[in-house]
């Protein structure tokens, strides 16, 4: 792998700032896009998970995006998260998403209707071939109750634009397997932030962070030092931030995440049902990692 990729290192799955109603805000997200252009952020995710894709609406979803790119103004680069349960509305958004100028596409293994492997190689594979743009696979087994096996990805990986996987498994050995398996220009990146010096360490080549809507230069850093082989200095840097990796996922993401950013006078507190604000238990837990980390 060329570490010249502009994906290599830390990128982050962005949030979607939202006033108290929940509309959009988008001089927030304006000041967030700056913020991690000036933090050295390798590229950023818009409206993916943590970018509240399940709750926001197609035409949203699209604005946010086309908005994103409007501002970076090829500063950074955008993926714009194009995934969904329907073939046909992923691939809708990913070409519009192309239209609209972005660098490449995230998209998630269908979720909910649970596809065989034959059929996720299908889904994706027709997306590839069917819109010319760079395009990222994403497994996250978690949220999605399908699991895209490592023989799937090596299958997807001989298609022209598939040109990665984030990997949010969390399981070292699916990495180790994908690092063994997958071709050698094969982006393969984290979106465990727990583990994710450990997968770099076994040879990935970045990750796609929610804990980087927090800290993007240290976990730039981190990353940097563990995909250059710098061991010691990539766990020393890591460990200041574990907690944090751990307490954004105190309550599904994006709510502790959203919330921790309002605290940093990033963005006001809008989030959209289902997901409710951090409750009043877990805040200060979220909130000892701000302050101990200097954030606030």
């Amino acid at each position: 792998m060329n570490n010249s990729h502009p994906f290599i290192g830390s990128s982050v799955a962005l949030i979607t700032p939202m006033l108290d109603d929940g509309s959009l805000d988008y001089p927030a997200l304006d000041k967030l896009i700056d913020f991690h252009i000036e933090a050295g952020t390798s590229a950023i995710v818009s409206v993916g998970t943590t970018g509240e894709s399940a709750t926001i609406g197609v035409p949203e979803h699209l604005d946010v995006v086309q908005h994103t790119v409007e501002y970076a103004a090829k500063r950074i680069p955008i993926i714009a998260g194009t995934g969904a349960n329907s073939t046909s509305e992923a691939l809708e958004l990913t070409k519009e998403a192309k239209r609209i100028g972005a660098d490449a596409c995230l998209l998630v293994t269908p979720y909910y209707n649970k596809p065989t492997q034959e059929g996720l190689y299908q889904h994706h594979k027709l997306i590839a071939e069917s819109v010319d743009i760079d395009q990222i696979l994403y497994n996250v087994p978690g949220r999605t109750a399908v699991d895209m096996s490592v023989e799937t990805t090596v299958r997807l990986a001989g298609v022209d634009n598939i040109i990665g996987i984030k990997d949010a498994t969390g399981d070292l050995s699916v990495a180790k397997e994908l690092v063994l398996k997958c071709p050698e220009d094969f982006l393969l990146l984290t979106g465990d932030d727990g583990t994710a010096i450990d997968f770099l360490l076994c040879g990935g080549h970045g990750g796609i962070s929610v804990t980087a809507n927090i800290v993007p230069a240290e976990l730039q850093k981190a990353y940097l030092a563990a995909i250059s082989g710098q061991k010691e200095l990539a766990k020393e840097l890591n460990n200041q931030l574990e907690n944090l990796h751990k307490n954004l996922f105190i309550e599904s993401n994006p709510i502790p995440v959203k919330w921790a950013l309002h605290k940093m006078g990033k963005c006001q507190k809008g989030i959209r049902l289902p997901l409710l604000m951090l409750s009043e238990e877990s805040q200060p837990v979220v909130l000892n990692d701000l302050e101990e980390l200097g954030v606030i």
